[in-house]
């Protein structure tokens, strides 16, 4: 992913409230709890968000400490969202296929509303098991020491996804940095830059 393999830009935060005792394990069971998890079926079009690990969308698992909690004392974690959709033209347009063979099986000029209702189900239903969901991944690197948050997004939807996800999770609230913030505190980030692991020498906004 972006955040471990090459520059990007990103959007900066400060982390409001106060760390917890014990906040690695703490930390660690809110990122558990708010992992990615599989719909239970695969015919669903809600979305479903979790966390996931940066190295693979596909990791859940944050027992490892060494996975996501990198020296001296960055977070790299990410907020998948997948969401399943149909193209509507096309399914309107099979749809009127059905509705017109239901109507010539049974000799009559048109199908009732309710029976296009059911035939509609059925056919979401079996175009669903087919799709495979759009996913989106958004991906943050946390410094706990300083308590500020880099976040690669740019969207305004995406962001508020995160920083609510962010809150249940940890209990702390993400206020978006100024760039008259970033300028008053240029050297501690110059240091946090200067300090941070080599997969992190990133561009920001």
């Amino acid at each position: 992913m972006g955040i471990m393999t090459g520059a990007l830009s990103v959007r900066r935060f400060r982390v409001v409230g106060d760390l917890p005792e014990g906040f690695r394990d703490r930390f660690r069971e809110g990122l558990q709890e708010n992992a990615f998890k599989e719909p239970l079926t695969d015919i669903g079009k809600e979305e479903t968000e979790g966390w996931v690990l940066t190295q693979n969308l596909l990791d859940m698992d944050f027992t490892d400490f060494t996975r996501w909690l990198f020296e001296p004392s960055y977070m790299l974690f990410a907020l998948r969202v997948d969401k399943k959709s149909l193209p509507g033209r096309l399914v309107k347009a099979m749809l009127q296929k059905r509705c017109e063979a239901w109507a010539e099986e049974r000799g009559v000029q048109r199908c009732p509303a309710s029976v296009r209702t059911d035939l509609l189900e059925d056919l979401e239903y079996e175009l669903l098991k087919k799709t495979l969901p759009r996913v989106a991944v958004t991906e943050a690197c946390w410094h706990l020491d300083d308590q500020f948050l880099l976040l690669a997004a740019s969207s305004d939807s995406v962001v508020d996804r995160f920083r609510k996800r962010f809150f249940n999770s940890f209990g702390l609230r993400l206020v978006p940095w100024s760039p008259l913030d970033w300028l008053q505190d240029k050297s501690s980030v110059e240091m946090m830059m200067n300090s941070a692991p080599s997969f992190l020498a990133m561009e920001t906004e």
